[in-house]
């Protein structure tokens, strides 16, 4: 799964979110990588982080709390 957003304020930016598996090794667990490209790179973010999926209901719920 992946997908791309605009990024507001920017000409060209986006935020990318893609499901990554095994990111550091065969015995890594699957994370949520979260980039931001100013040049429109998908493949190359200038920012990034990983979440694991354990985690990411908790983030989630953070963010909604932010647009309150």
């Amino acid at each position: 799964m992946s997908k791309t957003i605009a990024l507001s304020g920017t000409k060209n930016g986006i935020i990318s979110v893609i499901k990554l598996k095994n990111p550091y090794g065969e015995e890594s667990e699957t994370v949520a990588s979260i980039g931001i490209s100013l040049n429109g790179e998908a493949n190359n973010p200038e920012w990034k982080v990983h979440i694991p999926l354990d985690n990411l209901d908790d983030v989630i719920k953070a963010l909604e709390e932010l647009k309150k």
